[in-house]
């Protein structure tokens, strides 16, 4: 009986110290400097004066997210509510369930 606990205890510590070493990695990505989707989408919101529409998304086919996940066409869930479309300024209010905020 103690061999499997051991063993157990052997694997549960290996698992946890694999995914300990990926979180700085994750972490860094999500803070400094952003992926070059985001670059894109910024440059193109501020260029035809965009606006992000939350909620109304389909599966896959998000421009970006907020803490959800890393970003486009990441969507898992159709109407994710902190997935957004890039949209025309006032569009938004104009489609039922868009939102200009994260939920």
């Amino acid at each position: 009986m103690n061999r499997r606990i051991f063993a157990a205890s052997a694997l549960s510590a290996a698992v946890g110290l694999a995914l300990a070493a990926q979180a700085p990695q994750t972490l860094a990505q999500g803070m400094g400097n952003p992926p070059q989707i985001v670059k894109d989408n910024m440059a193109r919101m501020a260029q035809q004066h965009l606006q992000k529409c939350y909620g109304i998304n389909a599966v896959a086919k998000n421009d970006c997210a907020e803490g959800a996940h890393s970003c486009a066409g990441q969507a898992t869930q159709a109407r994710d509510p902190k997935s957004f479309v890039l949209l025309p300024g006032g569009d938004c209010s104009k489609i039922q369930g868009g939102s200009l905020k994260a939920s």
